[in-house]
């Protein structure tokens, strides 16, 4: 299969118009047409439905799109893993995390790889579930949990991180220290909205699911332990236990930690075509050296 012939139609399946895809991948029209009917030529079946008004793929089509995004990554991860062996991480790498990581971590990580690889830049984008949608224009994304994104992905664990209650002093001296998980009824609660789990359903240590009405609900972790640090209730979400005192920086503390929680992982994924790119692997490398600092 000729490449060139592939990246023609995939950039009209993805724009859905020959011109938006000729003028994207800088062809003449004539020139992109011409591909295009070479390659219903090779295949022996229509690929794209054509109208005055644009272009869709035809069933065949579809999966010839699907599966041809991934022949193209695969090919360019390899001109690249050629092109940078030996040579100083640099270009583009795309990130995506979930939302209401913290700052000062999310600030300093991003600051020794700046200093570690000053050729390197990073796109980052933020979502409530880094793992949803296609991940087509994703080179390494950060989640929560277990999961794996559909398709071809390899996954590091990068740390274990507790989920457990915490709140402010002031609001535990104004409503009072719950003793058991059934006294959480009585206050006032935050609620982390995970991607794979129900926010009113939280764990106890004892495998006992407590049913929970909150009062907020938020996929923003940040956020809600402002909000917990501001006297707004107890909250649970993760905690990367980088201080593990009981008076961090903003002034939560832990409530009901014997009674009340549960491990969970922060991973990395990359897809597989990417995973043996040498400025990926350095990138994973310095994300865990970093990690392991702290």
């Amino acid at each position: 299969m000729n490449l060139d012939e592939l990246r023609a139609f995939v950039a009209v399946a993805e724009t859905g118009s020959i011109v938006a895809a000729a003028r994207s991948l800088n062809f003449a029209r004539a020139t992109l047409r011409r591909r295009l009917d070479e390659l219903e030529a090779r295949a022996g079946v229509p690929l794209l439905y054509r109208t005055a008004h644009g272009a869709t793929p035809t069933e065949a089509g579809a999966v010839l799109a699907a599966r041809g995004r991934r022949i193209l990554q695969e090919a360019n991860a390899l001109l690249s893993s050629v092109r940078e062996v030996g040579a100083e991480p640099a270009g583009e790498l795309r990130f995506v995390f979930p939302v209401g990581l913290p700052p000062e971590g999310v600030t300093s990580l991003f600051a020794a790889l700046q200093k570690k690889y000053p050729h390197l830049s990073l796109r980052v984008h933020y979502a409530e579930d880094p793992l949803s949608g296609l991940l087509q224009d994703v080179d390494v994304a950060v989640h929560f949990g277990t999961r794996s994104p559909p398709g071809s992905w390899v996954s590091y664990e990068l740390l274990q991180v507790r989920e457990c209650l915490l709140a402010s002093p002031e609001y535990l001296q104004r409503k009072g220290v719950p003793k058991t998980p059934d006294d959480l009824a009585e206050h006032d609660l935050l609620a982390w909205d995970c991607p794979d789990a129900d926010p009113t359903i939280w764990p106890t240590r004892q495998g006992v699911a407590l049913r929970v009405a909150p009062r907020m609900i938020s996929p923003d972790i940040h956020m809600l332990r402002r909000c917990a640090a501001a006297g707004m209730g107890i909250a649970f979400l993760p905690d990367a236990g980088i201080s593990r005192s009981d008076t961090p920086a903003d002034g939560v503390v832990s409530v009901l930690p014997d009674e009340v929680g549960r491990e969970r992982p922060l991973q990395i994924v990359v897809p597989t075509v990417l995973s043996e790119i040498p400025r990926i692997r350095a990138v994973l490398s310095e994300i865990q050296a970093f990690l392991h600092q702290i």
